[in-house]
């Protein structure tokens, strides 16, 4: 009787294939130097014995756990998915896996999910938006443990990040919506304890001055990044005594939320108001009327910062890097003309 795979060492399996444990071991840890039948015939010899790699007991032993792991906020929204897309795209090939943990937007479980997997859970780690990257991020770069930072400009020259052109996505959305004749444009911000949320509201207050409008704050109405925040700031705006005549939320999700408020108002878009998202999520092509936006480049997002970190956890001593995509314009149905809403 074969041995269950809780009993299967790495020296059953390297009797079983025929070669050294020391090449079993080469195997388990995708090293090179392994001739390519040989590694076939150590994985069969696995498989035939049931053999299951303790992850932990791999990185303890000084080899890599083949893991990286994910921080997030939530799961609700399709601008995980479309992260989470890219980043899987470059893991597969590298034979990594992938071990998400979600914060449920609580800065306290940020850090302490951080330490959990840099303790020999993980060879690297990806977060997604941050909350409160100082409580941890000198630990990180004193154990110079790999990490990249996605959505997130970093907290110094020594902190590798991939992030999106925030700032002039917020501009361009605000100048196009001025360039189709509204003056009274209202904005619903992302949470501003985060630097994209806050280099969107820049944005929009950038293209205000550029084109002669003055900064009124009543029409900016701080939201966290879901649809109820988006339906919230929009109702706040159209009960206002001289309401918006369009509206920029700083995500589609908020955009969502905000269509919706303007339908309960017995509203019409584009042509009573209309509505410019952020992101450009899959689903901004399929509401109704499909939505205008500035389209990040989420999975590219995600791509980019895990072969960042691959390339980290295979030379610890690479210089930490920080890269800023590119944003631009999406144009739909959401939005119109003043001169057309007019007429």
């Amino acid at each position: 009787m074969r041995k269950t795979s809780r009993h299967v060492t790495i020296i059953d399996v390297a009797r079983e294939a025929g070669v050294s444990y020391t090449t079993v071991s080469r195997v388990v840890n995708n090293k090179e130097h392994v001739r390519p039948e040989t590694r076939e015939r150590v994985l069969m010899a696995m498989t035939r014995l049931g053999y299951v790699v303790d992850q932990r007991a791999r990185s303890l032993a000084g080899g890599h756990s083949q893991v990286i792991g994910l921080l997030v906020h939530d799961l609700g929204t399709s601008y995980i998915g479309e992260i989470i897309r890219g980043i899987e795209a470059e893991l597969a090939p590298a034979q990594y896996d992938l071990l998400l943990y979600t914060t449920h937007r609580r800065k306290t479980k940020e850090s302490v999910y951080v330490t959990t997997l840099t303790r020999g859970m993980a060879d690297g780690l990806l977060i997604v938006l941050p909350r409160d990257p100082g409580a941890y991020m000198e630990t990180l770069r004193s154990s110079n443990f790999p990490y990249v930072l996605i959505d997130h400009r970093g907290t110094g020259e020594e902190t590798s990040a991939v992030t999106a052109a925030n700032w002039q996505g917020g501009y361009t959305a605000t100048e196009y919506l001025i360039k189709l004749g509204h003056r009274r444009i209202g904005h619903i911000t992302g949470a501003l304890d985060q630097g994209c949320a806050r280099d969107r509201l820049e944005g929009y207050k950038a293209a205000l001055a550029d084109h002669g409008i003055a900064f009124d704050p009543g029409l900016v109405q701080e939201g966290d990044f879901f649809q109820p925040a988006g339906y919230a700031g929009a109702r706040a705006l159209l009960n206002l005594s001289d309401p918006p005549t369009a509206i920029f939320a700083a995500n589609d999700v908020m955009a969502f939320g905000a269509m919706e408020a303007i339908r309960e108002c017995n509203l019409r878009i584009p042509e009573d108001i209309s509505v410019m998202g952020f992101d450009d999520i899959p689903e901004a092509a399929r509401v109704h009327p499909p939505l205008t936006t500035v389209q990040q480049p989420l999975q590219e997002m995600g791509r980019l910062a895990t072969h960042m970190l691959l390339e980290r956890i295979k030379d610890p001593e690479l210089a930490p890097r920080r890269i800023e995509l590119p944003t631009r314009l999406i144009v739909r149905q959401s939005c119109q003309s003043l001169v057309e809403q007019c007429s």
